[in-house]
């Protein structure tokens, strides 16, 4: 299926996201704790897949994966992944049939991310930037909008190729 300009309609009359998926490994636990808080002190449903303490270690590929399927599944339009450096979640993220998932690290990189490639996951690196920044970030993300027009083009290739064509 092509997604085109009805699509784009039907996405910018709903400018506002609802609901945002949310989960960390447990070295980021702190930081999606206050994330969290944070995002929902701004107005957002914030769904919590977990972990939900810091001291069992556990393994980012549940939580990642627990993220993908709330947005997939339509429970949430978002959906954000925290680990220490953000590059596992992503990968994992990006095994989800309809997840276009991006590491981002700064604003420049959460602007495209959203204006160019309509991600609907957002990974970061809780290591990699202080608290402040994450928070900053993760708002900026869930504030831009998918530009539409002449990206719609590459956002279809790149879900033709998830559905294994060229």
């Amino acid at each position: 299926m092509i997604i085109g300009q009805d699509k784009q309609r039907e996405r910018n009359e709903h400018p506002r996201v609802r609901g945002v998926a949310i989960g960390a490994d447990h070295g980021s636990y702190d930081a999606k704790e206050l994330l969290k808080r944070y995002l929902e002190s701004a107005g957002y449903k914030m769904v919590d897949v977990g972990t939900d303490n810091s001291t069992v270690k556990v393994d980012y590929p549940d939580y990642a994966v627990a993220v993908a399927r709330k947005v997939v599944s339509g429970d949430c339009e978002r959906g954000i992944m925290l680990d220490a450096a953000g590059i596992g979640s992503s990968m994992v993220c990006n095994k989800v049939h309809g997840i276009r998932a991006a590491l981002c690290w700064s604003a420049k990189t959460i602007i495209n991310s959203r204006e160019h490639n309509n991600a609907n996951i957002l990974t970061m690196g809780t290591a990699q930037h202080p608290m402040e920044e994450l928070c900053i970030m993760a708002k900026l993300w869930l504030e831009t909008k998918f530009e539409g027009g002449r990206h719609w083009p590459r956002i279809n290739k790149m879900m033709s190729i998830e559905r294994g064509g060229k």
